[in-house]
């Protein structure tokens, strides 16, 4: 399930108090996609790393009371309010640790502790086969959840990127390669591999010196070689292109290159660009592009400010590439 039916499906099992389970691969974006959920719905959220405890840490130290033996619960775990209580990588714990959470999860307590009724559960935690660090769920604790596969997705990840201020030369460039994205072989041997977190982190690298252009091996130490090496490529024509506002200064006659790698360049800088007052010189460059990249730029336009579709000169533009957009 792409991340942006994932988070409406969170909701609907949040309102209803179901136990949830988001299976996928290392560094796609699991843990944020359920932060993100809890703050859209106002709930608090409590990150639980649960292959970081022993089984005594959710049940939490004896002390005597009236003679009989009582169980201290442990801090983190919620006493009121509304919120998430988040067992990220709950199958990397131990199988002690996973069974110490059967209670929890099915009858929301940890004998005398009780999970107040506004606090809903969600796990997280890769897969079997990502070569990552796991245990096998045991069947009594996965027949406790709802499960949902988490899927890269390239139009999602943009949107987020365009929100969280991701580097242009970044998107574009997966723009151009969507499919370097997420691309991690678990049968290589390799400690670097593009993934939507590493992405994230080569966007920082290259903001720490944007007229400089990053260490290849830096890149690659990031996400692999080969998709540095081809980011790298990419980064030197994205810097190479014509200042935006001398094509919008004459969008009638600027040249419009022919190359896809290129075109992609500068559809991503004159999305982020576009506003009311130079929408319709935006647009006039737009119908000059190949329709494909016509309605690449102006629909990342329009995510980034949805009142640029209530302007006469969107409407036109809508209305001449009415056969595209169906």
């Amino acid at each position: 399930m792409r991340p942006s039916k994932i988070k409406p499906a969170l909701a609907q099992l949040i309102s209803i108090g179901q136990p949830v389970f988001l299976w996928g691969p290392p560094g796609v974006g699991k843990s944020q996609v359920v932060a993100q959920t809890a703050e859209e719905l106002n709930l608090g959220l409590i990150d639980i790393r649960a292959l970081l405890l022993d089984p005594v840490d959710l049940r939490g130290l004896p002390h005597i009371s009236d003679g009989r033996a009582c169980w201290c619960p442990p801090d983190f775990l919620p006493r009121d309010g509304k919120g998430v209580l988040f067992l990220d990588e709950l199958n990397a714990a131990p199988p002690l640790v996973q069974a110490a959470c059967y209670q929890l999860v099915l009858d929301r307590c940890l004998g005398e502790y009780r999970l107040p009724d506004g606090w809903q559960m969600i796990g997280a935690g890769n897969r079997e086969n990502d070569r990552a660090v796991t245990y096998r769920m045991p069947s009594a604790l996965a027949n406790r959840f709802v499960h949902i596969d988490f899927d890269v997705d390239a139009d999602d990840w943009q949107a987020w990127a365009l929100d969280n201020g991701i580097a242009l030369e970044v998107a574009a460039f997966l723009r151009f390669r969507p499919s370097l994205l997420y691309a991690f072989d678990p049968q290589k041997d390799e400690k670097a591999f593009p993934t939507p977190r590493s992405w994230e982190f080569v966007s920082r690298i290259v903001e720490m010196h944007p007229s400089a252009p990053p260490d290849l091996e830096l890149v690659a130490g990031t996400v692999g070689e080969g998709a540095a090496s081809e980011f790298c490529g990419y980064l030197r024509i994205f810097r190479n292109l014509p200042d935006p506002d001398q094509l919008l200064a004459s969008p009638e006659t600027a040249v419009v290159p022919e190359d896809p790698a290129t075109l992609y360049a500068i559809c991503e800088l004159l999305s982020v660009k576009a506003d009311i007052q130079n929408l319709p010189r935006i647009l006039s460059y737009a119908k000059r592009l190949p329709s494909e990249f016509s309605v690449l730029l102006v629909r990342d336009a329009v995510r980034a400010d949805q009142t640029l579709i209530q302007t006469q000169a969107f409407n036109e533009w809508a209305a001449e590439y009415a056969d595209v957009l169906l």
